[in-house]
């Protein structure tokens, strides 16, 4: 029989262990913000009916869906992110979930687009969002959560961009642009990637004229504090009811951000973002690495008022964002701001002698209950070889112990970092052993 090769299909990957172990730290840093923020965990499917999805992100979402028919002929679709699912499963269960709702979902989404750097047809998202409320609160949490969530991840030089689609609108309809609002939004969303020639072209490829584009590139140039953005924006658009509401309301969160303590150069109010998807009504949110500005927004969301009218009659309005965590790790990566990842547990335990494993697995025991992980290896060979083996998987310490050691109740403690070995008794009495123990991990975490 013919062997198969092994490979993965293009844009998805395998993840080896020490890559894994990065996935996880950072999802367990974006459950642990979430929590902080009073968000609750849950899980939707992968697959919905399709026509759940389709329509509801934009056309490129629609074209990228992974999409077939399934063994009892159903159309059926694999998400494409989390945020629509999220819209289903709040009309279906609004009985059982109440509002406002505050939810976390960390889960993988799949788009068939073209694989790039920091992008890939199957990805991880975090997101958390509010749903049942359109107060300006939950608006201002979003912006309070995204800026925690960097600096707990250890980023410090970002910054979030703030706008608000009630503006963007605003400006359409004064401009008479209304009907063509989202052909317009979609090219100036892509201002950073194909620059002001590209967007023009979408433009005229719109039908919007000169003059028109001129007053679109004006109003997107618009910079400064977001004070000043926010009087040059009511000079501009003041005769305009929606867009002075979305004024109002982005001076009402940013005046908040500062009062919670965010530093005024972590965000700015940046009118050029407009996000690419349909679904968004109200503030827009995205975060960039000052660093490397040219991988994208690794943190996006904004409010979208109307995404759950198509499932419920009742209004369900709701705001979140979404770490995007593959990006991030790419950028991470790329900026070597990674940290080293150890082995998954702290303690190695070579296997001397086969006869005496119930002393092996005795010991490993008594380490695990008192709040250490530990491994034996699973084969008696030869002390270096076992050594090899802990060193190249990063464990911190490792215990040793051959028939004599175990007769006498002893065992050599050795700090894998500094390869000093200290001979202690662990039993009966454990407790010399455990503060050594924890004492030469305390320290060896420091040198890490």
């Amino acid at each position: 029989m013919a062997l198969i090769e092994p490979r993965t299909l293009k844009g998805f990957r395998d993840f080896l262990p020490p890559a894994m172990r990065q996935r996880e730290r950072l999802m367990d840093i974006a459950r642990t913000v979430y929590r902080r923020f009073g968000f609750s965990p849950i899980d939707t499917p992968a697959l919905e009916h399709l026509e759940v999805l389709t329509g509801k992100g934009s056309d490129e979402t629609d074209r990228q869906m992974y999409h077939f028919k399934d063994n009892g002929g159903r159309p059926v679709g694999m998400r494409f992110d989390l945020t629509v699912p999220l819209a289903r499963f709040a009309a279906e269960h609004l009985h059982e979930i109440g509002t406002p709702f505050k939810r976390y979902h960390i889960a993988p989404v799949w788009r068939g687009e073209s694989p790039q750097e920091g992008r890939f047809r199957e990805f991880v998202q975090c997101d958390f969002d509010t749903i049942g409320t359109t107060g300006v609160v939950s608006d201002i949490e979003t912006a309070l959560v995204i800026h925690e969530l960097m600096l707990e991840i250890g980023i410090r030089e970002f910054r979030l961009r703030i706008n608000n689609r009630q503006i963007l609108s605003g400006l359409l309809d004064s401009l008479q642009l209304a009907d063509r609002s989202t052909h317009v939004l979609r090219a100036l969303d892509k201002l950073d990637k194909i620059g002001p020639d590209g967007v023009a072209k979408e433009l005229q490829a719109a039908q919007i004229n000169t003059p028109e584009i001129s007053k679109l590139f004006e109003f997107a140039a618009i910079r400064g504090n977001h004070q000043d953005v926010l009087t040059k924006l009511h000079a501009l658009l003041k005769e305009n009811e929606q867009a002075s509401k979305g004024i109002e309301r982005l001076n009402t969160v940013c005046s908040a951000i500062l009062a919670a303590g965010v530093p005024s150069e972590r965000f700015e109010i940046d009118v050029s973002i407009a996000r690419g998807l349909d679904y968004y009504t109200g503030i827009i949110f995205e975060t960039s690495l000052l660093e490397l500005p040219q991988i994208g927004s690794v943190c996006s969301g904004g409010r979208y008022d109307n995404l759950a009218e198509l499932f419920t009659k009742q209004q369900l309005p709701g705001v979140g964002a979404s770490l995007g965590l593959d990006r991030l790790l790419a950028a991470l990566e790329k900026l070597g701001k990674l940290p080293a990842q150890s082995s998954n547990a702290d303690v190695f335990i070579p296997l001397f002698d086969p006869d005496r494993i119930d002393d092996y697995f005795a010991l490993a025991a008594m380490v695990r209950a008192n709040g250490f992980s530990a491994e034996i290896f699973p084969e008696p060979k030869k002390l270096g070889a076992q050594l090899k083996y802990a060193d190249a998987r990063g464990f911190r310490v490792a215990l040793i112990a051959g028939s004599r050691e175990l007769d006498q109740g002893i065992v050599q403690i050795k700090d894998l970092k500094t390869q000093v070995a200290t001979e202690t008794p662990w039993k009966p009495n454990t407790e010399e052993f455990l503060t050594k123990l924890r004492t030469i991990l305390a320290m060896n975490s420091m040198i890490a």
